[in-house]
C-alpha cells in the first residue's frame, strides 16, 4: 500500500545480538530481510525513518537465529516410521512416543504392528533402537522372528551405522548362511545374527534400504525438517551429506521444495561424494555446479566424507587402548588413500571438507591428510572441519589449531550415551573427556555443537544444555572440567556454527547488514539457571524478516 514504511523495527524484552560490539539490544530494525541496526526504538527510528513498529515479541527475548550445522534431513523423513528408540521422543505431529525400555516392550510393540499391516509381504521398519541401553544385549534376528517368521523386519538403530534384520529379510537376499561383506557378524553358529553394520552391510537388505532412501529423501521429509526446525528455533540447518547429487533432478529438487512460498528455513545440502559415480575430479565439477545454483534459502558447496564409524555402535575407530572388553577395532568407511585423495581434489578447488569422525584414530587420519594437503596447496582459510570429534584428543585438539581445521562436536552424546561410554565402550576417564568442549577453547580451536538429527532429536537448545552442564540420562555429571558458559554454546550455535558453514558474513549474529533471521525464546537463555536451558520455550522464529508459520510444512 503506498505511504506504508518498508522498515519493520522488531522490539523485544532484550535481543541478545552475539556481536561483541554490541552485545544487546531493545529493538532491531529491518529492511528488505535484512538488518539495519539495533537499539532503542526511538534512536532507530531517528536513524532510519519511518518505521513499523512490531511489538509482537516485546516480552520475549531475540537471539540470532539458531545454527544447526550438523544435522540431516532424514529427521523429516524417518517420521514415516514408527519410533522404538529407549527414550521418550516428541514427534513432528507434537505428540510424544514412549521409548521401549526393555526388549519385551520393543518385541510388543513390533508385534502390534505387525498385526496392524494389512499386506504379508510388505517389511516392518522401524527406528531409533540402540542395544546398548540393555546391558550390552544384541538384538538378533532370532527375536525378530519370534515376531514373524515370513514378514521381513528391518530395526534401524539410533546411530543409524547399524540394523537389524530377521532371517526372512536374510534368506530372500541370500547371506542366511553367511557374507563376506565386512560388519556381518555371526553368532557361535557360525551364521549371521542379524545385525548389519555401517551402509556396505546394511545394503544387503536391499528392498528395505531402498524404501528407507526414497522416504527420507522425499518432498514432504525436506518440508518436515524445516518445520520441525523452525519449531526449536533453527532458522538455518544443514543436511550433512546424504545425499551425492548425482543428477539434476535430484538438486532441482531440493531448490524447488526450499523455494516454495513461506519455507521456514535455510537449509545447507552438503554433498556425500561417495554416493555417486565419478571421479573426485568429476565430483569437484559437479560441486562447483551446483555452487552456481544457490538460493537464499538452497546453499550448495560444501562436502562431506566419513571415515569411520559409531563409538556406540563399536565401528569408530580408536586408538590403543581401543575399546573397553577386548572389543577389535572399528571399520573404515573410507580407505586412507581414497580419504586422501578426495580431501586434496576438493582441497585444491578451494571446496570446504567435513569430515566425519567419532574416534581419536579418524581424528589422527584427518589431521595428517589436512597437513599433506596444505603443504601441496597452500589455502589459509580453508575451514576444513571435523564433524563429531568426540573422542579428540588435547594434543589433537592443539594439532587442529596450528593446522586451522574446526570442530563441530558432539555434545548431545553427553546425555544419551554418556553413562554407557563410560560404562561400557571406553571407560570412565576418556568418557570424561568426551566431547570435549573446553579443551577445544582452551587450545584455540574454532568449535560449534551438534545433534546430529535424527540419530538425537533436533534443537540447540538441548544442546547447550548438553555442553554446559554435561549431565548423562541418569543424572551423573560426566567431566565437570570440560562444561562451558551459556555464551560460549551460544557462540557455538549462532557464530560459530555459521563460520564452518562459511556463512558467518550473512548469518549467526545480529548486525547491521546481516539476514534478519532471529529465534524468539520466551525466557533468556544467560538469565535462567543452566540446569533449565533446555527447557525454554521457543516462541517463533524470523526468517529473512518474516515471522516464519508451520503451515503447510507439517
Amino acid at each position: 500500500m503506498s505511504g506504508m514504511p518498508d522498515i519493520t523495527i522488531f522490539r523485544a524484552q532484550r535481543v541478545v545480538t552475539m556481536d561483541p560490539a554490541v552485545p544487546t539490544a531493545r529493538a532491531v530494525a529491518v529492511r528488505d530481510g535484512l538488518i539495519l541496526g539495533v537499539g532503542e526504538t526511538d534512536v532507530l527510528q531517528s536513524t532510519w525513518g519511518q518505521a513499523a513498529v512490531d511489538d509482537t515479541f516485546a516480552g520475549d527475548v531475540i537471539v540470532p537465529g539458531f545454527v544447526e550445522a550438523h544435522s540431516h534431513a532424514f529427521e523429516g523423513g524417518i517420521w514415516g516410521f514408527e519410533y522404538v528408540g529407549y527414550f521418550d521422543r516428541r514427534g513432528p505431529d507434537g505428540l510424544v512416543r514412549d521409548g521401549c525400555r526393555n526388549f519385551e516392550s520393543l518385541i510388543a510393540r513390533l508385534r502390534q504392528l505387525d498385526h496392524d499391516i494389512e499386506d504379508p509381504t510388505e517389511s516392518l521398519i522401524v527406528w531409533g533402537f540402540d542395544p546398548i541401553y540393555f546391558q550390552g544385549k544384541r538384538l538378533a534376528a532370532h527375536h525378530l522372528d519370534a515376531v514373524s517368521a515370513t514378514r521381513p523386519i528391518c530395526v534401524v538403530h539410533a546411530s543409524l551405522h547399524l540394523i537389524t534384520v530377521n532371517t526372512a529379510v536374510m534368506e530372500r537376499e541370500g547371506f542366511a548362511e553367511g557374507s563376506e561383506v565386512e560388519g556381518v557378524p555371526n553368532g557361535a553358529d557360525g551364521r549371521p545374527l542379524g545385525e548389519l553394520q555401517e551402509p556396505p552391510a546394511m545394503s544387503l537388505a536391499r528392498i528395505e534400504m531402498r524404501r528407507l532412501m526414497s522416504t527420507m529423501s522425499s518432498d514432504e521429509a525436506i518440508r518436515r525438517f524445516a518445520a520441525m526446525a523452525r519449531t526449536v528455533g533453527c532458522t538455518t540447518v544443514t543436511d550433512l551429506g546424504t545425499s551425492g547429487f548425482a543428477s539434476d533432478a535430484e538438486s532441482d529438487r531440493w531448490l524447488a521444495v526450499t523455494g516454495e512460498a513461506g519455507f521456514p528455513a535455510r537449509i545447507v545440502p552438503f554433498m556425500n561424494p561417495k554416493a555417486a559415480p565419478g571421479t573426485p575430479a568429476e565430483r569437484v565439477r559437479r560441486l562447483l555446479d551446483l555452487e552456481s545454483m544457490n538460493t537464499d534459502t538452497c546453499r550448495f558447496g560444501r562436502v562431506k566424507l566419513i571415515l569411520d564409524g559409531s563409538i556406540q555402535g563399536f565401528t569408530a575407530r580408536l586408538n590403543p587402548p581401543g575399546y573397553l572388553g577386548d572389543r577389535p577395532n572399528g571399520i573404515w568407511l573410507m580407505a586412507p588413500e581414497e580419504y586422501a585423495g578426495y580431501l586434496l581434489a576438493f582441497h585444491r578447488a578451494n571446496v570446504t571438507v567435513h569430515t566425519h569422525v567419532n574416534g581419536d584414530e579418524a581424528v589422527d587420519l584427518m589431521l595428517d591428510t589436512v597437513d599433506e594437503a596444505l603443504r601441496q596447496h597452500s589455502w589459509l582459510d580453508h575451514r576444513h572441519t571435523a564433524q563429531h570429534s568426540q573422542l579428540t584428543t588435547p594434543a589433537q585438539y592443539r594439532r587442529m589449531a596450528v593446522l586451522g581445521v574446526n570442530a563441530n562436536i558432539f555434545s548431545n552424546h553427553i546425555f544419551y550415551w554418556g553413562d554407557q561410554h563410560r560404562d561400557i565402550t571406553v571407560g570412565p576417564d576418556r568418557a570424561a573427556r568426551m566431547n570435549a568442549c573446553a579443551t577445544a577453547k582452551r587450545e584455540g580451536v574454532r568449535f560449534s555443537i551438534h545433534s546430529d538429527a535424527s540419530v538425537t532429536p533436533l534443537g540447540c537448545l538441548h544442546t547447550m544444555w548438553c555442553a554446559v552442564n554435561r549431565v548423562t540420562a541418569s543424572g551423573a555429571v560426566l567431566g565437570p572440567e570440560e562444561r562451558i558458559s551459556v555464551a560460549d554454546a551460544m557462540k557455538a550455535v549462532t557464530i560459530d556454527a555459521a563460520f564452518q558453514l562459511r556463512l558467518d558474513h550473512e548469518i549467526g549474529s545480529i548486525e547491521g547488514g546481516k539476514r534478519a533471521d532471529f529465534a524468539v525464546l520466551a525466557d533468556d537463555p544467560f538469565e535462567v539457571d543452566p540446569i533449565a536451558l533446555r527447557d525454554i520455550d521457543v516462541v517463533g522464529t524470523v526468517l529473512g524478516g518474516r515471522i516464519t508459520s508451520s503451515d503447510g510444512f507439517v
